[in-house]
């Protein structure tokens, strides 16, 4: 494995250390891309805009929360 990645580096014009920097370094900014972006489709979307412009009442289980909340910052 370590001959055809160095020359791969050789065929780039760069150190074996270089190479897999920068190989380590694009595959770091996909992963990174593909965990930290959602990709919604057209119905997706629509639904969340809908949400945005007209929120459900909240229900019991948030109201607790927010009470709990409350006390919590209130300590």
């Amino acid at each position: 494995m370590r001959k055809m990645i160095q020359a791969a580096a050789d065929l780039e014009g760069s150190s074996l250390n270089q190479f897999v920097v920068r190989a380590a370094h694009r595959q770091a900014q996909e992963i990174l891309e593909r965990e930290s972006i959602i990709r919604l489709n057209r119905e997706q979307t629509k639904r969340v805009f809908e949400l945005l412009e007209a929120p459900p009442n909240p229900n019991s289980v948030l109201l607790a929360a927010k009470a709990a909340h409350r006390e919590l910052v209130r300590a």
